[in-house]
């Protein structure tokens, strides 16, 4: 069989879908992938992988609002990425991206993600920007406070001209529950 690809809404996934992501997510993650990041990467659009041993990888894009240079920004935010761990560095990652980055370029203002060590490489060799200058959330209860562990974590995808954003200015995340970035 040959690996089949697959781009749909939350609203359109199956409740085998959704349980085989979550499988293979907390198997990519190795258990270190909470309830929270589950909920971040619902609610948007997704792309699946099977291949003849089931689903090979997946990874979905939501909408984020992030405020820079004055500006609340349409924001694709990159969440759920993984690749099952027997078919990894077959290319699966880049499938998977390259969907993300279509919908990203053609539904929002700006892509961005967080990015591990590992998926940075990935990222960078793709053409997402580790982002240089200071992140930020609007907090609910103590207004925009200043998040320096998403620091050098943050990468992003202009869909802007070149030039639209500057670098050495903050990005201001909307806030939601557990990891803000």
């Amino acid at each position: 069989m040959a690996d089949q690809i697959r781009l749909a809404h939350t609203a359109d996934l199956t409740p085998a879908e959704l349980t085989a992501a979550r499988a293979l997510l907390d198997d990519a993650f190795e258990g270190d992938f909470a309830d929270e990041d589950w909920d971040h990467g619902l609610g948007g659009m997704h792309v699946l992988i099977q291949d003849a041993a089931g689903l090979a990888a997946h990874g979905s894009v939501v909408l984020r609002r992030v405020r820079h240079a004055g500006r609340w920004l349409r924001t694709g935010y990159v969440e759920a990425v993984a690749v099952r761990a027997d078919v990894r560095r077959t290319g699966l990652g880049g499938r998977v991206m390259a969907e993300l980055e279509r919908v990203i370029e053609r539904a929002y203002d700006l892509g961005a993600l967080a990015a591990s060590e590992d998926g940075a490489r990935l990222y960078a060799a793709r053409g997402w920007r580790r982002w240089e200058g200071r992140v930020h959330a609007l907090s609910p209860e103590r207004g925009i406070v200043r998040m320096p562990d998403a620091e050098g974590w943050v990468h992003v995808w202009p869909a802007t001209p070149a030039g639209a954003l500057d670098p050495a200015g903050a990005l201001v995340f909307d806030w939601r529950d557990g990891d803000v970035t």
